[in-house]
Formats: structure tokens, C-alpha cells, sequence
């Protein structure tokens, strides 16, 4: 399965609100904290002008405000086009500045996460990993860990979102690999450099059902996917979508 990826940064967001439809504002302006309104106008824009190079939609303001993006119950987004859901899956997630949008076919289980590598305690540890994972964490060379732990987070996060529950549900009940799917416990965790290379990984909630992913490390932000169907390396939107543009500016012959 395609699952299509655009990153966006706050230089990217427009300082006017525009291109937000009447109940987006509305949304908006029930907002209380800046950083809140901040990162959801940013997460926003992030999956509209995504949604615009997917779908083949105009990309100017006016365009973008006819694109929502709608809570389900679960809390789950869901895109409406004209008031009526469009035919894709999407997630979302920002951190630090950073939005990303991952967009797939209607019907997909899809989630995707970006978290900052950073350190984390013993205490974390504990509290959230599974006996599995902390044994891998422990065997990983130190100076390492803490890569680790953002891309065990970050997938777990990923996980429970392409669930549909987020942290309402124990984040040890998804057990995350960093590797293909292969069952030699002897694996180890081999860590990014900044190569901006995706990577496998793969995900099992409770044991019966598995996501398969993928993951990458850029200026240490940690970026993770997952997906049921088996998603294929993520496409970056931004330049498939320059990529259509410049082939639609070629003279007709």
C-alpha cells in the first residue's frame, strides 16, 4: 500500500487565516493557549496542503478553506470536502515547530508521530515499555539510547493512533521492533546517523495484530509510520506534487 508524507515548519504556515473554513475559526478561536493554537493551525495547514497535491485540488486559500479536517469520536481526523468525507485515511502530528501528514487509502488502519530525541529517565522507562523492550534499550550501547527511545515512543504513539485510541489505551500493549518483521531475539538496535533514510520497523498489539512501518532520523527529529495494509517506503508529497506541476507547465504537442 502507497501511504503519501509532507512535512511543514512554522516558516511555512501563513500569518493570515484564509485559507481556514468558518468551522475551522470557530475551532481556532475557542482556543486558549497560543502553543495550542499555534500547533493546531500548523497541523492544519500541514494536512490541506497535503490533501491539495493528493487529490489533484487547487492549492490557493480560497481552495484550502473548502478542505476540513474533522474530529472523530475517537478523535481520530477525518477529511470532509464540500461537507461530505473524501476517500482517504490520514494522520497527523506535531512537535517542536514540525507538522507531518501521512495520507492513504479510505479504510486504512494509518498513524504517524514525530518525536525530538532526547533523554528520558529510568522512570520512564519503567512505566511504559514493555519487559521486551527495556531488555533491548538495556543491550543498546549507551550512547545510542536515547535515539531508541524516541523511535519506541514514536512508533507506539504511531500504533495506538492507526488504532484509533491514542493514550487511552497501555502503551505496553503494543511492542515495538525496530527492524523487518523476523523473530531472532539475538536482534539488536542499530542506529540512525542522519543518514534521512527511511527504515523498517514493525508493531504487534496484544499479541494479534501487527503493523509493519517504517522510521527515520532528520536533525534529530525522529519520524515514525505504521499501517495495516503493509505500507511500502512513505512518497514525499511535496515532490510528487512539484514534480505534477512542472510536468503540467510542459507545452502540449
Amino acid at each position: 500500500m502507497d501511504v503519501y508524507w509532507l512535512q511543514q515548519s512554522v516558516a511555512d504556515l501563513p500569518e493570515q487565516n484564509d485559507w481556514l473554513s468558518t468551522s475551522d475559526m470557530a475551532r481556532l478561536n475557542g482556543m486558549r493557549f497560543e502553543k495550542r493554537r499555534s500547533d493546531w493551525r500548523l497541523g492544519r495547514w500541514t494536512a490541506k496542503r497535503a490533501l491539495a497535491v493528493h487529490l489533484s485540488l487547487p492549492a490557493d486559500h480560497q481552495a484550502l478553506a473548502q478542505i476540513e479536517i474533522r474530529p472523530a469520536s475517537s478523535g481520530a481526523p477525518e477529511v470532509f470536502l464540500a461537507d461530505k468525507p473524501a476517500d482517504v485515511t490520514i494522520s497527523l502530528s506535531h512537535r517542536a515547530g514540525i507538522a507531518t501528514c501521512a495520507i492513504a487509502v479510505s479504510g486504512a488502519a494509518l498513524g504517524c508521530d514525530l518525536e525530538i530525541v532526547e533523554p528520558r529517565s529510568d522512570g520512564f522507562i519503567a512505566d511504559y515499555f514493555t519487559t521486551e523492550e527495556q531488555e533491548l534499550v538495556a543491550r543498546t550501547n549507551v550512547a545510542d539510547r536515547f535515539q531508541l527511545l524516541a523511535l519506541l515512543w514514536s512508533a507506539k504513539e504511531s500504533a495506538l493512533k492507526a488504532l484509533r485510541e491514542g493514550l487511552r489505551l497501555d502503551t505496553r500493549s503494543v511492542a515495538v521492533k525496530p527492524w523487518a518483521v523476523r523473530d531472532d531475539p539475538s536482534l539488536t538496535f542499530q542506529p540512525s546517523h542522519g543518514s534521512d533514510s527511511w527504515r523498517p520497523l514493525h508493531v504487534r498489539y496484544d499479541d494479534d495484530q501487527l503493523f509493519r512501518g517504517w522510521w527515520k532520523l532528520t536533525n534529530n527529529v525522529l519520524e515514525t509510520m505504521v499501517a495495516t495494509p503493509s505500507p511500502s517506503q512513505p512518497i514525499p508529497l511535496l515532490e510528487a506534487g512539484l514534480c505534477l506541476s512542472a510536468l503540467n507547465s510542459l507545452p502540449k504537442r
